[in-house]
């Protein structure tokens, strides 16, 4: 005769096996305590029995995926295939940006190695595991019209234009850096649109951003639609000279339109 405990692992079994039928890869150990009438700590054996077996994985406390066998050497699930429930477990907007953002419309060049995700202030931590490393951008507001539904293997996901992932890009230029950010626009330039571009730039409080986009555009990507729509929404503005490169000295000219001192040689991989 089974014990309780091993019937409610079998339980839990199938429990899971009805989750992917569904088409979920995910879920919650506050579901768990829901659907079955476990004491806590039975419900974290069983659960820790399943990571043992590389069933599952847990993406941060309380909260899990479930790994098909085609999955099981990564030991975790891409993140594309969760994202949309984690957030929604945390009751966070959100959209998939920088990087992450660009890989999707294919102009990442190679893959990122960290998954960023932008959600409104404040951000959850961020998750970094053996396979696993994702990281948290916030923001209090954002151009809605710069964020789409798109389509992935487990449902829908939230991810930025490719507009308004180049401006997060710039925005975030001391991280990301210039070379590796001109490397990215000139694919995702491609999948750019200038009216977009006007509408999600026109909404962009950050100056210094589009400042170093326009740059970039007119003398790197050398697009002259998207540059001239660009410079009809900073023209209105008033702005101030930037370095290209926030990370070095603020030496160098400044005699572009764009007030953005070249302070380093743009080198782009392309």
């Amino acid at each position: 005769m089974e014990s309780i405990e091993q019937t409610s692992y079998n339980y839990l079994e199938r429990y899971l096996n009805n989750i992917r039928s569904q088409g979920r890869y995910s879920f919650t150990l506050e579901e768990l305590q829901q659907e079955f009438n476990l004491s806590y700590r039975a419900i974290k054996q069983n659960l820790y029995r399943l990571k043992i077996k590389k069933a599952i994985a847990q993406v941060r406390q309380g909260f899990y995926v479930v790994i098909p066998p085609e999955y099981s050497n990564q030991g975790m699930l891409p993140p594309t295939m969760f994202i949309d429930d984690l957030m929604k477990s945390l009751n966070k907007p959100y959209y998939i940006s920088h990087l992450s953002a660009a890989a999707m419309f294919g102009a990442a060049h190679q893959q990122p190695m960290v998954f960023t995700v932008t959600t409104k202030t404040p951000a959850p931590r961020s998750i970094k595991t053996k396979y696993l490393f994702i990281n948290f951008y916030s923001k209090k507001e954002w151009p809605e019209e710069g964020v789409i539904p798109k389509k992935t293997n487990a449902g829908y996901v939230s991810v930025s234009l490719p507009e308004l992932t180049a401006l997060d890009l710039l925005e975030k230029s001391h991280i990301f850096g210039i070379n590796r950010i001109a490397t990215i626009l000139n694919e995702l330039s491609e999948e750019m649109n200038s009216s977009n571009l006007i509408n999600i730039a026109s909404q962009f409080t950050n100056n210094a951003a589009i400042q170093r986009l326009g740059f970039i555009l007119e003398k790197v990507v050398k697009n002259e639609k998207l540059t001239e729509n660009l410079w009809k929404v900073l023209s209105k503005r008033k702005f101030s000279t930037i370095p290209l490169s926030p990370k070095k000295e603020k030496r160098g000219t400044s005699t572009n339109r764009w007030k953005v001192i070249e302070n380093m040689k743009i080198e782009s991989d392309i």
